[in-house]
């Protein structure tokens, strides 16, 4: 199915708007013409006028590249402009920039995840798939994941967890969270740094939950009683199964629940405007 996806490429000059016929963003980044480079995707909130660490996503956006053809301050006046068309409701936001300092935008309606999804959780797999460069973001993932992307939707999997010598890093597309013993647990090294990541954890000690950076041991399932995923469209995203592995009694635990409720009041009080 193909959704309305507005894309373009921004200059100091003008939009130039791309006739691209696409069902995700992930297929938009595949058409441009130019696909090598970085990005970052996020949701906007308060009708399209604000963002969660708006200038976290900027600074991994820009950091890499030396010549890039529009300044930050310009992509965000031309971001709440584009965004004008969506307001009230909310829209899903991919910002690219090519090697050279392109910068392409696209965007599409916010399609918020069923309610079920949080309150029961979800089904994930693992898969040896890495990231060359976990630290940056890179459009090249998106190519050498394709296969693996178009698996888990036609399996019905939510998500695919990278695994590396036997060790659980991070989603594919998010990073990932284990609870033992009260402790929250997340990988440090190997992994992409992501901006919702880092809030959840400053969100978890804020409510005093210690926080420890540890990967899962893959065979070692059985003895966490949490998992969840965070990324920056989805917020917190419970995991009940991991492969053919039923993670606690099956359902959201309370650490995840609190932390949930924490992101979401966090998310209203501190998200930047655009």
């Amino acid at each position: 199915m193909k959704f309305m996806i507005q894309a373009g490429q921004i200059t100091q000059t003008q939009n130039i708007k791309l006739e691209l016929q696409a069902a995700s963003l992930d297929e938009v980044t595949r058409q441009l013409p130019d696909p090598d480079g970085f990005y970052s995707t996020f949701r906007t909130f308060a009708g399209c006028t604000r963002v969660l660490g708006l200038t976290a996503h900027l600074r991994r956006l820009y950091e890499p590249v030396t010549a890039p053809d529009v300044s930050e301050s310009f992509l965000r006046r031309q971001l709440l402009s584009l965004l004008e068309p969506y307001r009230p409701a909310e829209a899903r936001v991919r910002l690219m920039m090519t090697k050279q300092g392109q910068v392409y935008i696209a965007i599409e309606p916010l399609r918020s995840l069923p309610r079920e999804v949080y309150e029961n959780g979800v089904h994930v797999e693992t898969t040896e798939l890495h990231r060359d460069h976990p630290q940056l973001k890179s459009t090249s993932f998106i190519m050498a994941s394709a296969s693996e992307r178009k698996h888990i939707a036609q399996a019905g999997i939510f998500e695919a967890l990278l695994a590396k010598d036997g060790k659980i890093l991070e989603g594919m597309t998010s990073n990932f969270f284990y609870v033992k013993h009260h402790v929250l647990y997340t990988a440090q090294d190997d992994i992409l740094l992501g901006i919702t990541r880092q809030t959840v954890i400053e969100v978890a000690r804020g409510r005093g939950v210690e926080v420890e950076y540890e990967p899962l041991e893959r065979n070692h399932l059985a003895d966490v009683d949490e998992t969840f995923i965070t990324s920056s469209s989805r917020g917190i995203v419970p995991v009940v199964q991991i492969d053919e592995a039923t993670i606690g009694q099956g359902r959201p635990g309370p650490i995840t629940i609190e932390l949930s409720v924490g992101y979401d009041q966090y998310v209203m009080e501190s998200a930047e405007k655009i």
